[in-house]
């Protein structure tokens, strides 16, 4: 039965929270406290629920029958019900990543729409002032999940072992894990208005965040349970980008991708740790009575701020920096020369790994923190300017001079790298004290925020889903409604955020379901385009679906690429090469006479030299 797997952990889940909170319950009772408080209760019955979901998903039956000596049974392989199932092929992880989270964006999308209803016009129409902030946290954690995990997950756990020339990450139990993790996670996020909803937006702040509805709870539950997937993932692609590359696949030789998921995968490992304790903080407050941030007892609510931005900061490099490297990836192949200033940019990715974790202050500049700590930050948040640009004048340089091959993957890139530089030159206004505290908490930031995240990355995500589609799938897309769909998008997206910089100058509140009257007219523009802007993810969506289902088969290396990935077919075998790679140069050396990548040796006698393009 198909969905047997997944009715097996709904209902393992079902009895790990009827275990859980029975069992507060009754220690509560015990010690003569309300026996049903509705927080400790969900927060002993969810940890048991989680539990109870993975072991009934596939750990016990693939994973941890062998604790006791038992034989665990084995995995399907083949047919569209591997997908959901417990399955430790990366590959299979990979393309339920994908459509997990393609379908979070679609969601989030949607809460984007309904708060650009409200905005559409001066006071409240279809949402009060309560509704309006819960969807608007809603629309922000779930974009921020689809930010970090779509590539971090999906691309990265797809794509890593290929073009490293591996068979499997170096922790398939821990990867496959790491992913039926996240499901639950959704589940509880779309429970918020169940318990009131959350209207402190994906930041959490205390003291906000402990005194709230208890939707704020579930929320906090489920930021902790990403997080722990996140550091899962992490190490997983740490250990696997240092030990399980093929023989010649050495530091210098590695595709530029895996670089920036080697670089993301040290902050997310390092730096998730950080935002758990601040969650489980908060958690604390709230169901145990502690006092981390009541003033009152002693607390500091300033004190979140910093633990909270010593992750989120970074974060925004675990979502940025995998998008450096799509991108760099999709402009180096479809220019057909090196990619420009290789070893500079890999520098400029690690550079950018040591400096996020110093800048993450200039969230709280006016947040009453000491004067003097705003110089330094200052200059450590203008610093990390400088390896971004490089990887900026990476994809300039390599584009100069080439043979440009415009098909969608290419005009994505492109895209990202006028969207990227608007993010990142508005964002010298909010790096510098004076402009930051006229500019904070309006319009402005998230203007800037979405030219960063959505603009770059997003945009990335979507190149890559363009490039890589015929390899995961084996079949191709429509490339008409591919041109289609980035024009649309790249119109739409700009007029809608360039008015937003505009009503940020003016004044104008984010996190607010009312402005103005004066500010009506830009707000029925931005409104007008977002709306234009979710119309275009139509045509993406029917283009894929239909293009998965119907599509023309896909050779092994449609685009005639170099790297490993396009050396095997489409899709790849369950353990991706015939034989194992010998890598002997660099995948970015078009037009060096006698180049070659890799060699391999598949079956029926071809020497498998990687093709010269």
């Amino acid at each position: 039965m198909a969905f047997l797997p997944l009715i097996k952990g709904v209902v393992f889940a079902a009895i790990g929270f009827l275990l859980g909170a029975s069992a507060t319950a009754g220690v509560r009772t015990l010690m003569h406290l309300d026996a049903w408080s509705i927080e400790p209760v969900v927060t002993m019955g969810y940890v048991l629920a989680l539990v109870g979901w993975l072991l009934g998903i596939g750990v016990w039956d693939y994973w941890a029958r062998e604790w006791l000596g038992l034989k665990p049974k084995e995995q399907v392989h083949i047919g569209w019900t591997r997908f959901l199932r417990f399955n430790t092929d990366h590959k299979v992880i990979g393309v339920q990543y994908l459509v997990t989270m393609l379908a979070i964006m679609l969601l989030a999308g949607l809460l984007a729409m309904l708060m650009r209803v409200e905005l559409a016009a001066p006071g409240e129409t279809i949402m009060n002032a309560n509704t309006f902030n819960t969807t608007m946290s809603l629309h922000g954690i779930m974009m921020v999940a689809v930010a970090v995990a779509t590539v971090m997950g999906g691309f990265a756990n797809f794509l890593v072992p290929l073009m490293i020339g591996a068979e499997d990450v170096a922790f398939p139990r821990l990867n496959t894990l790491s992913y039926w993790i996240v499901p639950p996670v959704a589940v509880l996020l779309l429970a918020t208005p169940l318990l009131g909803g959350f209207d402190s937006g994906w930041t959490a702040y205390p003291p906000l965040s402990v005194i709230n509805a208890s939707g704020q709870l579930l929320f906090l539950l489920a930021f902790l349970t990403f997080g722990f997937s996140s550091i899962l993932g992490g190490l997983n692609f740490l250990a696997t980008i240092m030990m399980l590359r093929a023989p010649g696949m050495t530091w210098g030789r590695l595709p530029i991708f895996v670089w920036s998921i080697f670089a993301a995968a040290l902050i997310s490992l390092t730096a998730t740790q950080s935002v758990a304790l601040g969650l489980l903080t908060v958690i604390l407050d709230r169901v145990a009575g502690t006092s981390f941030y009541s003033a009152p007892n002693g607390g500091n609510a300033i004190l979140y701020e910093h633990i909270f931005w010593f992750y989120s900061h970074p974060a925004v490099y675990i979502m940025i920096l995998p998008a450096f490297g799509i991108v760099l990836e999709m402009i180096a192949h479809f220019s057909r020369k090196p990619l420009f200033a290789y070893k500079w940019v890999v520098g400029s990715f690690l550079l950018v790994v040591g400096l996020s974790f110093l800048v993450w202050a200039h969230h709280l500049f006016t947040s009453g923190m000491s004067d003097y700590l705003h110089l330094p930050f200052m200059v450590t948040t203008e610093l990390i300017s400088i390896p971004t640009g490089m990887v900026f004048l990476s994809g300039l340089g390599t584009i100069w001079q080439g043979r440009l091959w415009l098909r969608t993957p290419m005009l994505f890139a492109l895209g990202f790298l006028m969207n990227f530089v608007i993010g990142g030159v508005t964002g010298i206004f909010l790096a510098d004290v004076a402009t930051d505290i006229h500019l904070q908490d309006t319009y402005f930031v998230v203007a800037h925020f979405h030219y960063t995240i959505m603009g770059g990355e997003i945009f990335a995500i979507v190149g890559a889903l363009y490039y890589w589609f015929p390899k995961i799938s084996g079949r191709m897309y429509a490339e008409r409604l591919g041109v289609l769909h980035f024009w649309w998008l790249f119109l739409s997206y700009n007029v809608t955020f360039i008015a937003m910089f505009w009503v940020g100058i003016l004044g104008m509140p984010r996190r607010v379901a009312d402005y103005q009257p004066d500010m009506a007219g830009a707000n029925l523009v931005v409104s007008f385009s977002a709306f234009v802007l979710g119309a275009s993810f139509l045509v993406f969506a029917g283009n894929f679906l239909y293009s998965w289902l119907k599509g023309p088969l896909a050779s092994a290396n449609p685009w005639k690429a170099r790297t490993l990935e396009w050396q095997t077919s489409s899709p790849p075998p369950l353990e991706n090469f015939p034989s194992e790679p010998a890598v002997l140069g660099s995948p970015y050396d078009y037009g060096v006479p006698g180049a070659i990548h890799a060699r391999l040796a598949p079956a029926g006698g071809s020497d498998g030299l990687t093709p010269q393009a």
